[in-house]
């Protein structure tokens, strides 16, 4: 009671009010916004190193494969394609936007899993080491992806519920001007899932 007379209203009224505004997402808001943001970055590296590796891939299947060039002309046009489209930070708003970059990474996966179900006919290829570590790095890759979509889409989850609820959703609408996030989801069938990988080793 002492300490309270010591301060003068004046004083008081700023520090109560810095306070009531701290609890409105001030801060919170684009911190989960920025979390979001750097979890989609994470998902367009990932995306970026399957697209690297297919490359070399596919250089390695060309030369043992002459066969298959309808495939490798596949998966090089759909690598092209998913490649080419970008989905800013400033685009995870735009839930047309992030389903164009879903549908191109969906269609290279399927690719992918065309081209590697076509090296079964080719012993000498499944033998390959250069072709058996791209294989092993791609698996691995898949992974990461799996993982990085997780991490986008539980920062997005966290982003749109902070953004929408009491006492956030103040400084969300009225000084950020917040708009929810999209998550990311399969666009097609089995889209979700790695490309098979699996020769029967």
């Amino acid at each position: 009671m002492t300490i309270l007379r010591r301060f003068s209203p004046a004083f008081l009224l700023p520090l109560l009010s810095a306070f009531a505004l701290s609890a409105c997402g001030i801060n919170s808001v684009p911190a989960a916004e920025e979390v979001a943001k750097a979890k989609w970055a994470d998902v367009q590296a990932q995306y970026q190193r399957r697209a690297n590796l297919i490359g070399n891939l596919v250089a390695t299947v060309k030369a043992a494969g002459k066969q298959e060039q309808d495939t490798l002309v596949g998966v090089t046009e759909a690598r092209a394609k998913a490649t080419s489209i970008q989905v800013s930070a400033d685009d995870l708003s735009d839930p047309a936007k992030v389903q164009q970059f879903q549908q191109a990474q969906a269609q290279l996966g399927q690719g992918l899993g065309r081209l590697l179900a076509s090296v079964e006919a080719y012993p000498d290829l499944k033998a390959n080491q250069n072709f058996l570590d791209l294989q092993s790095q791609l698996e691995g890759t898949e992974n990461r992806i799996a993982v990085s979509i997780r991490d986008y889409n539980e920062a997005v989850r966290a982003y749109n519920t902070r953004i929408r609820t009491f006492p956030d959703a103040i400084g969300a609408k009225i000084i950020h001007g917040a708009k929810p996030m999209t998550p990311f989801q399969a666009s097609t069938p089995g889209a979700d899932e790695a490309p098979k990988v699996d020769f029967g080793n």
